[in-house]
């Protein structure tokens, strides 16, 4: 799922395109993809595009009427990519074709599409009108950016969670997921399953400072992407990243090879050397499998392997 700096860069990579353009069209090519009703899809057409925001993961469009529209009047697209859907810009009025095209927005210059990979229709359209219905989809994470270290601290705190699972909270932090959470745990050398009621003061330090850190550094980098040419290849696997989708690979720190837990959709990676002490922890479906002979170290794993 596009996290923070992705959503970063396609934000960046719309304002040239987008803001100041009236929107001439909106194609739907999935009845499914639109989530609203009221106000009706066709009162946005021939709006301009005043302003673009990130609400958490989402992307919202706001169109004005006129230049004295009031904030409460302003009209909100707001699209949700979820996991599979990704956002495409294209020649103007370009044809919508096949199963995984969604929508279209049409503008003078181009048009911006969207489409999701895979059966499940999970990406989403809404259509709001004024403020109030912006926030009340807000998810209501605090902004790491806007926060201090006491902020980010009682956000995280609220209940005793394992870390991976309070980052990736969007009601409690906002626009981390499953990607940029490894990266951040993996910086600040601290274990996915540790919980947020034990840490000491110099370990929230470090989580803090190596979010911001983290997410400062893929802004930055996508930003800078996004301004040659626009983010067609949104993905949460880079070859850059530290231990996300690295399985097997050999950590950048320290050389010994990333390992993963793996559950429902997702599957977090660490370096049981640089985050856990040495300690392999238990993935699910292998633990199962395993049962009592479940390899506690890495080396017992790698002599697991051997047999």
């Amino acid at each position: 799922m596009p996290e923070l700096p992705d959503i970063t860069a396609y934000i960046a990579a719309l304002e040239p395109r987008i803001l100041g353009q009236p929107l001439e069209r909106v194609r739907l090519h999935s009845v499914f993809v639109l989530r609203t009703a009221d106000p009706p899809i066709t009162s946005v057409e021939g709006r301009t595009v005043c302003e673009l925001r990130r609400i958490g993961k989402r992307i919202a469009i706001g169109l004005d009427a006129s230049s004295t529209t009031a904030p409460n009047d302003r009209l909100w697209l707001v699209i949700h990519l979820m996991i599979a859907g990704r956002l495409h810009w294209r020649p103007p009025h370009a044809k919508l074709s096949g199963r995984q095209s969604l929508l279209a927005l049409d503008f003078p210059s181009g048009s911006l599409t969207l489409t999701e990979a895979g059966s499940k229709r999970r990406a989403s359209l809404h259509l709001l009108r004024g403020e109030q219905a912006l926030h009340d989809i807000d998810p209501g994470g605090v902004e790491i950016f806007s926060t201090d270290l006491d902020g980010f601290r009682a956000a995280l705190n609220q209940e005793n969670r394992t870390l991976k699972r309070a980052l990736t909270d969007p009601r409690l932090i906002s626009g981390v997921g499953n990607a940029y959470s490894d990266e951040i745990l993996h910086a600040a050398r601290l274990s996915p399953i540790a919980l947020t009621h034990k840490l000491t003061p110099d370990e929230w330090q470090r989580l803090f400072d190596t979010t911001r850190f983290t997410l400062s550094l893929w802004m930055e980098r996508l930003i800078t992407e996004a301004g040659k040419k626009f983010p067609e290849g949104v993905t949460a696997f880079r070859p850059e990243m530290a231990v996300h989708g690295r399985f097997g690979q050999p950590c950048p720190r320290c050389g010994n090879p990333i390992q993963r837990i793996r559950y429902a959709d997702n599957e977090t990676n660490y370096c049981p050397i640089c985050q856990t002490g040495g300690k392999v922890l238990a993935d699910r479906s292998l633990s199962r499998l395993l049962g009592a002979d479940w390899p506690r170290t890495l080396d017992e794993l790698e002599a697991l392997k051997r047999r």
